[in-house]
């Protein structure tokens, strides 16, 4: 029973790492993809909501080591303050993964269609209004399946109801 098991954990084990090495493979991608993706996250915005990590961390940070030490409150922001200065240089490690993510989920030429429709006037546009509509949609799907919900039980609940009585 245990070699058994032994063997189906390394057939297992095998056989992931076997598809992990193949999608190793087949993510590398040319450096004109790569700048493809690169310029299809600028169109996008796909990373500007990540511009404020660093800036919170380090608020985050500087407010629970003050509120423990209140005395070292300026020494503390200006410690917090060069190092997150230091750690800025990171943000392009971010930025390169997510130009990786975006070369392995789409081909060079949908890149560059992306980036032409999210440069142009009506691509800025969906930009700027998607929060607003994401906001509106969920408040219409939240309107709906209530509806959905009070009409379900109130065909489904005499039914059950009446299935019940002959019973």
């Amino acid at each position: 029973m245990i070699a058994t098991s032994k063997a189906a954990l390394f057939t297992l084990l095998l056989a992931g790492s076997t598809a992990f090495a193949t999608i190793a493979v087949a993510q590398e991608v040319s450096p004109s993809h790569v700048s493809a993706a690169r310029k299809a996250l600028t169109a996008t915005k796909a990373t500007d909501s990540f511009d404020s990590i660093l800036l919170t961390t380090s608020t985050n940070l500087k407010n629970n080591l003050t509120s423990n030490n209140p005395n070292l409150a300026e020494k503390i922001a200006e410690i917090v303050d060069e190092e997150a200065i230091a750690l800025a240089a990171r943000r392009g490690d971010l930025e390169q993964e997510a130009a990786r993510l975006f070369a392995n989920s789409f081909s060079e030429e949908e890149l560059n269609t992306i980036s032409t429709f999210f440069s142009s006037t009506a691509g800025q546009k969906y930009l700027d209004n998607t929060p607003i509509l994401a906001r509106e949609l969920g408040k219409a799907a939240r309107v709906w399946a209530a509806g959905i919900a009070r009409d379900l039980n109130a065909k489904v609940g005499p039914r059950v109801a009446e299935a019940a009585k002959t019973e």
